[in-house]
């Protein structure tokens, strides 16, 4: 529900508080993936320093311009702790004995998760790069750079976005690869061994 949040506040929005806000939700988002997922405190600490750095750019920027290489930091804070917390989930998931309702929705988490890892890190890209990110069709907003990876995780591809130079072509490339490789490996095989309580035999150990 968070990493929806964050996707319906981002495409929603433009003004500037809007990206203070989405900052926000990411941080309870990590955060939150990190508790569930029983990570160290230590681990829980990196996060809460990262995301306040890159929430000081952020409110800074509603009031002051900041140099872009400081804004491009901040989406690639958000890319690198959106790389981690996939991890958390499936290291916790791959550890559980049985396959439940909770470990389900922990898996199609992590798939989302990625895609929102993706989408911040074109946004980086976009920052420092001189050419504009999708070429004639502009540097784009966050709305456009999470309706991008998603459409290329899920390669949907409906071909009206495309990454103009690399490394943003590469990148569109391992994104649809590791899209359909968690699809068809992790995520298939957590629902093909998932067995509601209702589907369960008398004779099954719950």
């Amino acid at each position: 529900m968070l990493v929806v949040l964050t996707y319906l506040v981002s495409v929603s929005f433009a003004a500037g508080w809007a990206a203070w806000m989405v900052i926000a939700i990411q941080f309870v988002t990590v955060w939150f993936t990190f508790r569930t997922a029983g990570a160290a405190l230590s681990a829980r600490t990196v996060i809460l320093t990262a995301f306040a750095a890159a929430a000081l750019v952020t409110v800074i920027d509603v009031f002051l311009p900041v140099a872009t290489p400081a804004l491009a930091a901040a989406f690639v804070v958000s890319s690198l702790l959106y790389t981690v917390a996939p991890f958390a989930i499936l290291r916790d998931v791959g550890t559980r004995r049985t396959v439940d309702q909770e470990t389900v929705l922990g898996a199609v988490a992590a798939y989302l998760i990625v895609g929102m890892c993706f989408a911040f890190t074109y946004r980086a890209i976009g920052a420092v790069q001189a050419v504009p990110f999708f070429g004639a069709a502009g540097a784009g907003d966050m709305g456009d750079a999470l309706f991008f990876s998603f459409t290329t995780l899920t390669t949907t591809g409906y071909g009206n976005l495309v990454p103009a130079t690399n490394p943003g072509q590469s990148l569109a490339v391992l994104e649809a690869v590791l899209g359909q490789l968690f699809l068809v490996t992790a995520l298939a095989k957590i629902v093909t061994a998932w067995k509601p309580r209702r589907w369960q035999r008398p004779e099954e150990p719950e």
